[in-house]
């Protein structure tokens, strides 16, 4: 099911993870390469056959991967999700003042290091990247990054630096059950094309989920969101206790049904619970809850952490196509009618360890 078409693309993926994004590429036919430190992310990325650079993205730049044309990046989220702790939320406009000054033409790498949680300055590594490409009169093509929605102020700086510089840019939050995904997500989206203004998110094919409002209701001219029903456990009947957004205090947990889609899936998925049975969701289960195949090679360890950190291949489906503008028709796409992982055509040039 990938596209079979040739595209002048080559995608350099930052913060790669296990795949999700490259996962989607890969289904579109296009070359990519992904810069990923976590060993039990790469483990999963040698075993699904994704060319993968170990290392941190700081480490490199654009003259380490000159076919590179076009720029992605996912950088972690912890230090700024409402999951977790805010450091990155609490330093939002130390972050601001950093990309000013980026923009200005200053190194501030080694003061994003000393920040009292690193990650929090790795949201800034795109937009390095970005500008080094200019610098060496090698500008990406095509610039798309991902986040939680509270790093949008960042989004916005971002592309007010790249307009000047030739770039249209487009920013939002989207929502993944408006996209096929199982699953209630956000996540703050920028595109941006060069020497052109017709930039644009992509248009949701599929109804906002609203609690106790039925699938069936909204914009007749959007499909109904998918339930966890339609692509896992199908045919049972059954309930998620989930953690999500709760803090930690069980008390708060929420419950959807099979009839629902998931709560966001995080690295903590393992510790929801199937409230019939006690049961938990598999490896497997969970990576099709964000829309990985049914049969992706999840290995090594911490996998529940590899999910949870993971963007969505089909919400990377549906923004590279918007980003690349490639004609690919995505009207066929659902998730519960993906194609297997070890079916799937892999670009030129993967070394493929099937």
């Amino acid at each position: 099911m990938t596209s079979g078409t040739t595209c002048p693309y080559h995608i350099i993926d930052l913060f790669a993870g296990p795949g999700g994004l490259d996962v989607a590429a890969t289904w579109l036919g296009l070359p990519v390469t992904g810069i990923e430190i976590d060993d039990n992310a790469c483990a999963t990325r040698k075993a699904a056959s994704l060319l993968t650079t170990q290392g941190d993205v700081r480490d490199f730049g654009p003259k380490d991967f000159p076919d590179a044309n076009v720029l992605t990046g996912g950088p972690p989220c912890q230090t700024y999700t409402v999951a977790g702790r805010g450091a990155g939320r609490q330093a939002l406009d130390e972050v601001l003042d950093f990309a000013r000054r980026m923009d200005a033409g200053e190194d501030v790498r080694a003061e994003l290091d000393k920040m009292p949680d690193k990650r929090t300055g790795l949201v800034l590594e795109p937009l390095r990247w970005a500008l080094e490409a200019i610098d060496l009169d090698r500008p990406y093509e095509v610039i798309v990054l991902e986040q939680v929605p509270a790093v949008l102020p960042i989004w916005d700086a971002v592309a007010k630096i790249l307009r000047p510089r030739g770039y249209g840019v487009a920013i939002g939050v989207l929502r993944t059950e408006q996209f096929g995904v199982p699953q209630t997500r956000k996540r703050a989206v920028l595109i941006a094309r060069r020497n052109t203004t017709e930039v644009a998110l992509p248009q949701p094919t599929h109804r906002v989920y609203r609690k106790g409002v039925p699938r069936n209701q909204g914009d007749p001219m959007l499909r109904s969101w998918i339930p966890m029903g339609e692509v896992v456990r199908r045919g049972q009947k059954f309930t998620v206790v989930s953690n999500y957004g709760t803090g930690g205090d069980p008390k708060e947990r929420g419950k959807r049904t099979h009839t629902d889609p998931s709560a966001t899936v995080t690295g903590k998925v393992s510790r929801n619970r199937i409230q019939e049975d006690g049961s938990r969701f598999d490896p497997s289960e969970a990576g099709q809850l964000q829309t990985f195949p049914a049969d992706y090679p999840w290995s090594a360890g911490d996998i529940s952490q590899q999910i949870g950190n993971a963007v969505p291949p089909l919400l990377a489906l549906h923004v590279l196509e918007a980003a690349l503008q490639l004609g690919t028709d995505l009207d066929t796409w659902e998730a519960s009618k993906l194609p297997q992982w070890s079916d799937t055509t892999l670009p030129h040039g993967a070394a493929d360890h099937r």
